[in-house]
């Protein structure tokens, strides 16, 4: 009744048209990790970045190179 929530399973990551982005707040120093489309422009988020543990199951879950990334602000 109490116990922990599961896990939900992963969306898996469609490389084409998208790719691996790391929004931080310039004010706050909050980070998501999420996917944006080339396309259109539009960010999904799909974890927020805690700690480096955070940063790490993202990249585990989606199959990610850490080297993939970009950072925007």
């Amino acid at each position: 009744m109490f116990g922990r929530r599961k896990k939900q399973a992963a969306a898996p990551y469609q490389k084409d048209g998208k790719i691996p982005v790391i929004r931080s707040s310039i004010c706050t120093g909050e980070q998501v990790a999420g996917f944006k489309d080339l396309s259109s422009g539009k960010f999904e988020e799909r974890v927020l970045l805690r700690d480096d543990r955070d940063l790490q199951e993202f990249l585990r879950q989606y199959q990610v190179e850490e080297s993939e990334i970009r950072r925007e602000w």
